[in-house]
Formats: structure tokens, sequence, C-alpha cells
């Protein structure tokens, strides 16, 4: 089934959000080595090469179905110099759920277009919000926890770094 032209913008609208959360994790990991949390660092741009895999899922999905995928306009994340790591976090938690939020919208607009191809894709993205949330909601627990304990922040800072490198392509 071809993707219908209303369903193909609200497609290509999440690529261009999957791509702009990328940035957003970029930015984060630049405010995060700013603190000296290198760990911490390496693991938002791990996040951020997860969401350009996710973009490439979006991409796929939407070129298999023989239509163009584009790239819409990605605004720069506004982070604060002074930003801590409980900061950090919570900002990143903000932009999963407003990311969660728009795939249950696109889920919402494939179900009420009879569009079933695009179920096992957001069926999956749905599983994957949940877990992502669930990540960021953890770190921002712990991080509450230590609060301003040098060494609790940087055994966190030690657990976060040993996140393993993944590839940006698909599988």
């Amino acid at each position: 089934m071809k993707l219908t032209d209303d369903l193909l913008k609200k497609f290509n609208d999440q690529i261009t959000l999957e791509l702009e959360a990328s940035i957003v994790y970029r930015q984060l990991a630049i405010a995060a080595d700013n603190l000296d949390l290198t760990g911490m660092a390496t693991w938002l741009r791990r996040q951020a090469d997860e969401e350009i895999v996710h973009a490439n899922k979006f991409i796929d999905h939407v070129t298999d179905r023989d239509a163009y995928a584009e790239i819409g306009t990605i605004n720069a994340p506004q982070v604060s110099r002074d930003a801590t790591a409980l900061d950090i976090f919570e900002a990143a938690l903000a932009h999963e759920q407003k990311v969660s939020e728009a795939i249950r919208e696109l889920y919402r607009a494939t179900d009420a277009a009879g569009d079933l191809n695009a179920r096992p894709l957001l069926n999956w993205f749905v599983d994957e919000q949940i877990e992502e949330e669930a990540t960021v909601s953890e770190i921002i627990g712990q991080l509450r926890l230590v609060g301003e304990d040098g060494s609790g922040l940087l055994r966190i800072d030690q657990r976060l770094g040993a996140r393993p490198v993944e590839t940006t392509e698909a599988e």
C-alpha cells in the first residue's frame, strides 16, 4: 500500500524529529563534557547515534513504500551552560516524551487511514519509547538520590560511560 500524501508528511515529520533528537543528545553531550562528566557525555553521544538509527528505520519504511523521504528543518536545542547533570537528563526525558507522543500520533493517523503496513514499525517504536523513557527516568532517579555527592555522581558517570558503541545503520 502506497502512503497517502498526508501520511507521507507525517512520516517525514517523524524522520525530522528523530534527527532532531540526535542533535539534542549531541548538545546534551557537550553540556556533560563541560561538567567533566565524560561517561555521561559518552552515553549521550551513543544515544544520539541511536536516534539516527531510528530516523533510518523511518526513512527505509518510506522508501520501501515507493515514497520520497525528506528531512525538514531541524531546530538547534537550547541547553544552558550552567546545566547540571540532572538538568541534562531532565531535558533528555522531556525530548523523549515529545518523541513518544509524536509516535503515538503517527500510530493514530495510520490507524485512521487503515494503513496496516505501518503497524510492525510503529509497534516496535512504541516499545522502544517505553524503554527510552524508563532508562532516562532511572538515570534521573539515581541523580536525584546522589544529589551533590561527588563520588555518587562519578559512579553514575562511570557506569554510563560503559555503554557499548553501536552502528548508526538501521537493522
